[in-house]
């Protein structure tokens, strides 16, 4: 990995897509600053395209797309997309087909029963309530522990990844990087295949692994450095800030790099 803050700002001079991870890339310690949410917004403002691509519950991710100064966001790992249309409706698509997802989420629920049974220490996370399309439960400190949540899960045929706050499971061939794909040949007519060099992605631990293989603009702000170890291809930059610290140094650099035009 390089360090961001000595590249040429002039190498990132046809970015039109920022994607970042939220948890611990745009927040720091479960807070989001005044600052991050400037960048954000001075992103946006420099007609830049901004989606927060997260593990996040649907419910967090409804207010963000509604209120945040961004275009949409990628929830629950991948489960659905939320947009926020210039009516100000806020429009849902979820990877599942309609009449699919809710038959899925009460599978899912009937599975997390199982898991709680097979790994004792297993607990749904907090923000159960306000997931669409998933089932999330705390990881736990110990190790041990944690692989018992996640082999319990496989042995019910779902699919994981572990962040710095959950374990996620799921149901369906999808992750991070197969449904930013989906939203950008259905959301934006675009192919990122044929698009190297106009996206930018951000995040900072295990589940960004499918992104900071395929990017070739990939950022960690400084926390990733933690998960490098499950993460087979890590980012080409990192930043020296951590958390939200981090994400302010990928938008400076992007911002000037519009200036240089």
């Amino acid at each position: 990995m390089k360090l961001l803050s000595i590249e040429n700002a002039g190498l990132f001079s046809n970015i039109r897509f920022v994607l970042t991870d939220m948890d611990e890339t745009l927040t720091y310690h479960g807070r989001l600053s005044a600052q991050t949410y400037d960048a954000l917004e001075r992103l946006q403002k420099s007609n830049l395209v901004v989606l927060v691509v997260t593990a996040a519950p649907a419910g967090w991710c409804d207010q963000m797309a509604r209120m945040w100064p961004i275009d949409g966001v990628i929830a629950e790992n991948g489960g659905l997309f939320i947009r926020r249309e210039n009516s100000g409706n806020v429009v849902r698509s979820f990877w599942h087909r309609e009449q699919e997802k809710d038959d899925i989420y009460q599978r899912l629920l009937s599975i997390a029963r199982k898991v709680e049974i097979k790994a004792p220490k297993a607990r749904l996370a907090n923000d159960q309530p306000f997931r669409l399309a998933s089932i999330a439960f705390s990881r736990p400190e110990n190790l041990d522990d944690k692989n018992a949540i996640i082999d319990a899960l496989h042995s019910e045929g779902v699919k994981t990844t572990v962040n710095n706050i959950w374990i996620v499971g799921w149901l369906g061939d999808y992750d991070k990087l197969s449904m930013t794909r989906r939203v950008f040949r259905e959301a934006y007519n675009l192919d990122i295949d044929a698009m190297g060099d106009q996206i930018v992605y951000s995040g900072d631990s295990a589940n960004d692994a499918p992104m900071f293989k395929f990017f070739r603009h990939s950022v960690g702000v400084s926390t990733v450095e933690k998960y490098l170890s499950d993460i087979p291809v890590p980012p080409n930059w990192i930043t020296h800030g951590p958390g939200g610290k981090g994400f302010v140094e990928i938008a400076e650099v992007l911002l000037n790099s519009k200036d240089q035009i």
